[in-house]
């Protein structure tokens, strides 16, 4: 590396996910999802939207993948909506679901950029909900085969491919707190999704591999350096036991093909697990879940700092005043993403990674200029990048960088309300418009290096 610069190889991409963009829920023989149905209960979407139409990008993705070519950026991480490939989740296959992602990735590909894909990312059909969702092994077979027909339709053209986004938020945020789609609360249940991800995963890696003899195929994990709020033996506790539950629940069947010893005696303590029999682990499904990888992606937004709370349950603590939070009260905290790459490298040895997700939520609104002032936009991204540059200083085999997100769009719970993209969304007119954020990466990414100006060209407003 040059100083400042980043590796010749080095790929830098924009991330993004159908369930929040694509909108276009019923069109040309697409199923319910579970994020439809989710999102149709009052009460479930902070702002009370949901994700009929969010960018509509479905039908304006040539608009996008423009805007990515001016971007500069060399890959595209997207996911494919398993509901418009097969509408009742398993069964009939829907010829237009699959087109659309033909043409997509066409239409990337004559624009030199490398398609990323996603097979799942919580977009789950709603027709294997009814049948037990991810608590039925039946999911699983269903997984298998969505990602067979996607990858024989596509692999011709298509290297990298990604089986999960984030398994922690499935089984944790949609089946034990409750706030994500399908809104269950159940502890014990939330393992059992979390195996059954993992096993799903596995089981694709095999199925993947036959039908694209040269894939590049991986999982996507969202990881945390987690700290304890003082140095006391009860918050250094608690801190191991988030780190456990966390982290090292999704990290150690992937790479060590087993579970934490200490997060199963943690979870049998808090009444989820009645012995360490794990009921919903089969003969072979740790060494199913542990195929060799060919890179981990890791999303990384913030750090954790935990204490030990008055019951025994770590609880989050900020340490940090508000102005030091993102708008999704996250702490802005970049040697994070440093500590966790480092960690993962020493700990588990991944042959390659990539940083899969990284980005910020700021509540920003247009103005008379023609490109979007974003400042601490603009500073998280250098900070980020900075601290990925330290990782691969340090060793690291960190071959990519994805920005959260291309564009603004539908943000889960929190609806339309939280804006993370480098290209702002005008959900009236769905108009686009470069922030000065995308200013910034585009002159990275150009220059392949942090630069302290901007010097890109505004690309003007796209209609």
């Amino acid at each position: 590396m040059t100083p400042a610069g980043f590796p010749p190889d080095f790929a830098f991409g924009a991330a993004t996910s159908a369930a929040q963009i694509e909108g276009a829920h019923q069109a040309a023989g697409r199923g319910e999802s579970i994020w439809d149905r989710f999102a149709s209960k009052r009460g479930r979407i902070h702002d009370g939207t949901d994700p009929r139409v969010t960018c509509d990008h479905y039908h304006r993705w040539r608009e996008d993948i423009e805007l990515l070519r001016w971007l500069g950026v060399g890959a595209y991480r997207f996911s494919i909506a398993w509901p418009r490939i097969l509408p009742m989740g398993t069964g009939r296959v829907n010829p237009p679901g699959l087109d659309f992602y033909d043409e997509l990735v066409d239409g990337m590909l004559a624009a030199g950029i490398q398609p990323f894909p996603t097979l799942y990312h919580w977009d789950l059909p709603q027709r294997l909900q009814e049948k037990g969702g991810w608590k039925s092994r039946a999911t699983v077979d269903a997984f298998v085969r969505y990602a067979d027909v996607v990858t024989r339709r596509l692999g011709d053209r298509v290297q990298h491919w990604v089986t999960h986004n984030e398994p922690w938020c499935i089984a944790h945020l949609g089946h034990q707190a409750g706030v994500h789609a399908p809104g269950r609360r159940d502890p014990s249940l939330s393992l059992t999704v979390a195996h059954h991800l993992l096993l799903s995963h596995g089981r694709a890696v095999e199925v993947i591999r036959r039908n694209v003899p040269a894939a590049q195929v991986g999982i996507v994990n969202i990881l945390v350096p987690v700290h304890a709020a003082s140095d006391s033996d009860a918050d250094r506790d608690a801190a191991r036991e988030v780190d456990g539950s966390f982290n090292r629940w999704y990290l150690d069947p992937l790479f060590r093909g087993r579970y934490p010893a200490d997060a199963i005696a943690d979870r049998i303590r808090l009444g989820h697990l009645r012995s360490a029999e794990l009921p919903f682990v089969h003969a072979g499904d740790l060494a199913t879940i542990s195929a060799p990888l060919d890179f981990l992606g890791v999303n990384y937004y913030s750090r954790a700092v935990i204490r030990s709370g008055s019951a025994g349950i770590p609880e989050s603590v900020q340490q940090v005043p508000d102005e030091a939070l993102t708008d999704m009260r996250w702490e802005v905290y970049p040697d994070g993403l440093r500590e966790i790459l480092v960690r993962v490298h020493r700990d588990y040895s991944p042959k390659n990674v990539y940083i899969t997700e990284n980005g910020a939520a700021y509540p920003d609104e247009p103005g008379d200029s023609v490109v979007f002032a974003d400042k601490s936009r603009v500073d998280y991204l250098r900070s980020h990048l900075g601290a990925a540059q330290q990782a691969i200083a340090e060793g690291v085999p960190l071959r990519g960088y994805f920005a959260w997100s291309l564009m603004d769009n539908f943000e889960w719970a929190e609806g339309l309300s939280k804006r993370f993209g480098l290209i702002h969304v005008d959900f009236n007119t769905l108009r686009r418009t470069p922030r000065e954020s995308a200013h910034f990466y585009r002159d990275v990414i150009e220059n392949r290096r942090l630069s302290t100006e901007l010097t890109s060209a505004a690309p003007g407003r796209n209609a």
